[in-house]
């Protein structure tokens, strides 16, 4: 999308060009390095190792999502989560035996159930957002301002797109 006018820029790509080609590859390996890379492991060990109950990066995502609010109803946990109602549901459950997370009755509708963070699950969500920090601020001072402007607008459009194409992609079939 190009964020000053709202609209989607497309353009073709051509993969009997070398260079898209070789362009696509680069962002293929990339994105797959980002995803499971030697140094993703690295990263998952500084973030969540070291602590009495190491968490995963789904549960991460979990706590960042529930220490937004003093609690969530699970149906708008899901949707926050971009996740099924029975996908949330677990990745709570993953938080609840380490008492990251507490579930409740909703006061005006015993039918809901409420989820929100413990203090330890806040507390452990403070520590490993300060290691994330420190993170970001090292490898965004390899870049200059500029660039670093460029690689947000251009990460938070690739998300987009890739949301824009997830939605349209039509269902797989088998042979």
């Amino acid at each position: 999308m190009d964020s000053s006018a709202g609209t989607t820029r497309r353009t073709v790509v051509d993969f009997c060009s070398p260079h898209d080609v070789d362009v696509a590859i680069r962002i293929g390996a990339a994105w797959r390095n980002l995803r499971r890379g030697a140094s993703n492991a690295g990263l998952r060990d500084y973030f969540f190792g070291g602590e009495p109950e190491p968490l995963d990066s789904g549960q991460m995502d979990t706590l960042d999502v529930l220490v937004q609010r003093p609690s969530w109803r699970m149906s708008d946990l899901a949707e926050a989560l971009h996740v099924d109602p029975s996908t949330a549901t677990r990745a709570v459950q993953r938080l609840l035996k380490p008492a990251l997370a507490e579930r409740s009755g909703d006061s005006d509708d015993g039918r809901v159930v409420m989820v929100q963070a413990t203090e330890a699950g806040r507390s452990l969500h403070q520590r490993v957002d300060q290691r994330r920090a420190y993170v970001i601020a090292e490898l965004m001072s390899a870049f200059t301002d500029a660039e670093r402007t460029d690689l947000a607008d251009l990460m938070t459009r690739f998300v987009r797109a890739l949301d824009e194409l997830v939605k349209e992609l039509p269902t797989p079939t088998t042979p």
